[in-house]
């Protein structure tokens, strides 16, 4: 029985290692040419319950805890006029609760622990259905089982359901400042170890420190079109008159903070950010399943990864568990999911909606201390 996995990111590799564990195995088609064909992203807080229980599963706890940063956890959370409300420093020996982990380095841990030919590289879906994968580049192959773990753009999820990403108010710029600790100490204080979060008038900021010592700054403008870049008079082409620009756009906001963009690199990316609909099921259907992003799109505030890394880790472990039934292992996994990424999306719409408040900095700060 041929497993084919589509899509080479944290989900579709959980689901590959932990099926290897079990003596199992697929095949993971990837798009890009290799591991190092472009950038990962950030850094991602695994939660003890959902990312780190996947690790559990497939055998790599110990490897993830040698390269989790557990003052990656320190917080301080601002209001744009520079007002304090929280700053959550992780005392040494606290428990990994949800340490933060390069995404890059993350993923290298589970492709290194996948046979070499597990991976087909340079293999973009064209088309899927009736067992066959079209490629891009004209190739073919077969498969009994299809999982689509191909992001929020899944080429996959065609099969199952008509359901498309929504735009959702959001539309983000990512920048960054390289070697932060030398080329900006004052910066580099202010920020702290971990998470720096800054939120009011539809808009916020965050800072995120990385392992490699780059800071990524992360600003948001909420409650926007899907067409807001055309319009917001960013110009990326020019990434220092784009930085000028995204300062004025922040108005009233402390110019301690604004100059964490002043001192950004020519990194500039812009993102709009979508959603599936909260709850998303589909009829089972044998022969084709989706995980992570592909069956449960959802705001970036902390659950994706962990819900596709488990997502992977528990249908590997539903297919082990029936390895001559997999109509039933995918109908055992989806009923699951759907309650379990139901309730994470429901609680991520829920920041999501504190994020586009007037008042996002109280309502967060009352969000994480309630009472």
């Amino acid at each position: 029985m041929t497993i084919a996995i589509v899509g080479g990111g944290l989900g579709g590799l959980a689901l590959a290692r932990v099926l290897h564990v079990h003596g199992i195995d697929a095949v993971v088609y990837e798009r890009d040419s290799s591991r190092g064909a472009r950038g990962q992203g950030g850094m991602l807080d695994l939660h003890s319950g959902t990312g780190q229980r996947a690790l559990r599963e497939a055998g790599l706890i110990d490897q993830f805890h040698a390269i989790a940063r557990r003052e990656g956890q320190d917080m301080r959370l601002l209001e744009p006029d520079g007002t304090l409300l929280l700053q959550e420093d992780t005392p040494d020996d606290a428990p990994l609760e949800r340490p933060e982990v390069d995404r890059a380095d993350l993923r290298d841990l589970l492709l290194d622990s996948l046979p070499e030919h597990a991976v087909r590289w340079g293999h973009a879906l064209d088309s899927a259905g009736d067992g066959l994968l079209r490629f891009a580049d004209g190739g073919s192959a077969t498969y009994d089982l299809l999982v689509g773990a191909d992001g929020a753009d899944s080429r996959v999820r065609a099969l199952l359901t008509d359901a498309r990403p929504v735009h959702t108010g959001q539309n983000a710029v990512e920048l960054g400042i390289p070697d932060i600790d030398r080329t900006h100490p004052d910066l580099a204080a202010m920020v702290g170890r971990g998470n720096y979060w800054v939120l009011g008038n539809g808009q916020s900021l965050s800072a995120q420190r990385n392992g490699d010592g780059r800071v990524r700054v992360y600003l948001s403008f909420y409650n926007t079109p899907g067409d807001w870049f055309a319009t917001s008079g960013i110009p990326f082409g020019d990434p220092a008159a784009a930085r000028m620009r995204l300062i004025d756009l922040l108005t009233g906001w402390d110019p301690r903070i604004t100059a964490l963009i002043a001192a950004c690199d020519d990194t500039i990316v812009p993102r709009s950010i979508a959603t599936l609909p909260v709850g998303l099921t589909w009829p089972s259907r044998p022969g084709v399943t989706l995980l992570g992003d592909a069956a449960h799109l959802m705001p970036p505030v902390g659950q994706g990864a962990n819900m596709a890394l488990l997502d992977g880790a528990l249908l590997g472990l539903a297919l082990a568990a029936h390895p001559d039934d997999f109509p039933a292992a995918v109908e055992e996994y989806e009923r699951e999911m759907f309650v379990r990424a139901g309730a994470a999306g429901r609680q991520s719409a829920h920041v999501q909606e504190i994020l586009t408040s007037p008042d996002a900095s109280r309502k967060m700060l009352a969000f994480f201390q309630p009472g």
